[in-house]
């Protein structure tokens, strides 16, 4: 078995990996419904949100998609700030929807800059929202979240955040900041496997999709769909469609778990391991593509080096030491590696394991006693 040192999935630990693997059971009735509204009410302190939060089976990219359809009718104009894969996606995402993104591009490895964002908000006309990624986890960069919702609110603009790879593993106040719209999923930070898409909204975000009468949006993805489930078959069938129920369940493990160790303390993990293996690439050499408060503690972004290619570097890894780590995308493919901090991974074993292999893949190429 590889061990995961991707930014997403995650090694899960063994009580997780357990309850995804017990006896399927039935997605609705008393039971299966009482264990949706307990994971319901574990996510809500991650997050920060006291308003509706669906499960959504699929990844994150069907919550936003939700989100972005729910909201907006076809052709209006939303502002994507772009500093990476994630932010280019996201303005995909709405281009597919059929509305007009207006993107503000930062360099890769920067954050998005809340002034750009105000100055753009005040130069564009007809901005109908704005979506930004939080944890552009193709360069290691945590955006400066409360800043650019507050440059958005102050243009009277509501906000999307994809925080699929930053909730869980940063503190987020979603009710404090007044986001509208907050998406993640279970299989990065919040340490369980891929399923499930977390959509919380906020009560504004229903004001506003109430607005201006029906959207361009399908049915399975209108968040109003899913509110109508909830509120008329709230006792036994709260949701749409079937779920996935043994992820449920593990989610449900990992999320029991981490309240069990303690919010902060789950928080404090990701810096330490980041801070440890960060530390260790330092010492063989190696520079970090991100620096300071702006590096994301749930994944590390690491230059590569001039002496061997990041593909040689991954292939090692991944053959001789059955460990995985991801590479730069796009623009930065072979330029970077990225180390994920995440489930297992934070562990002493899975820490030792990685910055052993790559001591011995530099004394391999010479580049080390």
């Amino acid at each position: 078995m590889k061990k995961l040192f991707i930014a997403g999935p995650v090694d899960v630990f063994d009580d997780v990996l357990a309850a995804a693997g017990s006896q399927v059971v039935a997605h609705y009735g008393r039971d299966f419904v009482a264990l949706y509204h307990r994971v319901q009410n574990l996510l809500r302190p991650l997050i920060g949100s006291s308003g509706d939060i669906f499960l959504m089976p699929g990844p994150g990219t069907a919550g936003l998609d939700a989100c972005i359809g729910s909201l907006l009718h076809t052709g209006q104009r939303i502002l994507v700030p772009v500093s990476g894969f994630f932010g280019e996606r996201l303005a995909a995402v709405a281009r597919a929807s059929g509305l007009e993104p207006v993107t503000e591009e930062f360099a890769w490895g920067t954050p998005v800059e809340p002034a750009r964002i105000r100055k753009r908000l005040k130069q564009e006309r007809g901005i109908a929202a704005l979506a930004v990624v939080h944890h552009e986890t193709s360069t290691g960069v945590l955006n400066p979240l409360a800043e650019i919702v507050a440059a958005a609110h102050d243009a009277g603009v509501p906000v999307i955040v994809d925080a699929v790879a930053s909730a869980g593993g940063v503190p987020i106040d979603m009710d404090g900041l007044g986001i509208e719209f907050l998406v993640t999923v279970a299989n990065k930070a919040l340490e369980s496997p891929p399923g499930l898409a977390i959509v919380a909204v906020a009560p504004r975000a229903w004001e506003l999709m109430h607005e201006g009468g029906p959207r361009h949006h399908g049915w399975y993805l209108d968040l109003r769909t899913w509110r109508d489930y909830a509120t008329r078959w709230a006792d036994w069938h709260p949701y749409p469609t079937t779920l996935p129920t043994n992820i449920l369940k593990a989610l449900d493990a990992a999320l029991t778990r981490i309240h069990q160790e303690g919010i902060d303390r789950h928080f404090a993990r990701f810096v330490e391991t980041s801070e440890r293996v960060r530390g260790g690439l330092r010492d063989m050499g190696f520079e970090m593509f991100v620096e300071g408060q702006y590096a994301c503690p749930v994944v590390s972004a690491v230059r590569a080096r001039s002496e061997f290619s990041v593909s040689e570097l991954t292939a090692y890894l991944r053959d001789e030491r059955d460990i995985m780590i991801a590479g730069g995308l796009g623009p930065l493919e072979g330029q970077i590696f990225r180390v994920g901090h995440m489930g297992k991974a934070t562990t002493q074993e899975y820490i030792d394991a990685f910055l052993r292999a790559m001591e011995d893949f530099l004394r391999m190429k010479g580049l080390a006693d």
